[in-house]
């Protein structure tokens, strides 16, 4: 009878191993995620909601915008049935959405499309957006979902890229968020595989700012004109850190908006599908009303899906199919 040998491995490969996966970890796990607790104040009517609309024009007029990206709203003068807030991407402004807005407009909506933090200068080669943090989308979140609360009886809120990751945020946080709409959201880069997101993020955020040509040949020539050709990459892994923040919360509690539209394309090469889909199966498993939908790649359409300015624009195919999706 023979006896059987116990395999043991000598003390400094386990050492080592156990070294390598506890390095692996830690790089894999994303860095400096924030607490971003939601602060509801929602205007209490349509006059206080109008106040808080001129607040925010009286701080554009003290900065040099693009005319065609200061705040835009478009109100039929009441509180309507339903108001739309539309959130544009990072780069770019409300004029981004102007098109798709005029049609909710036209349906009976009251719309409301204001720059992000930073947005909408006049200067394309501002460093000024370098500022952008995951908290001041947050804020931001918040504050147009106030808004909204006095504009119409129902709110309903759609973004793109970084205004996705902001709706996804509000749709987590906000109870009073009628219908969010989550389009083509920046959870994660296409040419990164989903486990590796927050490697990146954590490599980025960690090592100077630096800069970007969303286009390398034309550079500051690239369209649209009132957009920025050039992204910080700090404020990149800032728009990750908050989808980071919005998954987080997904795994522990169900999302608060009554109901979530996940809008993928699957031509879209700058984010990563897998990463819409990830958080779109966390919230249907907390219950909640999540509606998925793909636009086909045989559009042959890019990622920015809504600027009417975009080369590669299918807006007649789009937006029909985006105010069917928002529904009533």
């Amino acid at each position: 009878m023979t006896r059987k040998r116990s395999l043991r491995l000598p003390k400094k490969l386990l050492v080592f191993a156990v070294a390598l996966l506890a390095s692996a970890y830690v790089i894999l796990t994303p860095w400096n995620i924030p607490k971003l607790t939601s602060h509801p104040h929602p205007a209490t009517d349509y006059n206080d909601a109008l106040r808080r609309i001129e607040a925010l024009r009286e701080q554009e007029a003290g900065v040099a915008m693009n005319p065609l990206c200061t705040l835009q709203f478009m109100t039929h003068g009441w509180k309507t049935g339903r108001v739309v807030v539309l959130v544009h991407g990072y780069t770019n402004c409300p004029q981004q959405f102007r098109e798709l807005g005029k049609r909710f407009f036209e349906r009976g909506d009251n719309v409301l499309i204001a720059p992000l933090p930073h947005h909408g200068l006049a200067d394309r080669m501002n460093t000024a957006q370098s500022k952008l943090t995951a908290g001041e989308m947050a804020a931001y979140a918040d504050e147009v979902v106030d808004i909204g609360r006095g504009l119409g009886k129902k709110v309903s809120m759609m973004g793109i890229s970084a205004g996705g990751v902001i709706t996804a945020w509000a749709a987590q946080n906000r109870r009073d968020l009628d219908c969010a709409v989550v389009i083509a959201p920046t959870l994660g880069f296409k040419p990164v595989p989903v486990p590796f997101t927050a490697a990146v993020m954590n490599l980025f955020s960690s090592l100077p700012d630096s800069w970007a040509w969303w286009n390398e040949e034309l550079k500051e020539k690239v369209q649209p004109p009132y957009g920025y050709p050039r992204c910080s990459k700090h404020v990149l892994t800032d728009i990750l850190r908050l989808g980071f923040v919005v998954e987080e919360a997904a795994r522990q509690r169900p999302p608060a908006a009554r109901k979530i539209v996940m809008v993928s394309n699957a031509n879209d090469q700058a984010v990563n599908n897998e990463s819409t889909q990830k958080i779109a199966d966390l919230w249907k498993s907390h219950g909640a009303t999540v509606v998925s939908y793909t636009f086909d790649a045989s559009l042959k359409i890019g990622h920015d899906i809504i600027d009417p300015n975009q080369p590669d624009q299918k807006v007649d195919i789009v937006y029909p199919k985006l105010i069917e999706l928002c529904g009533e």
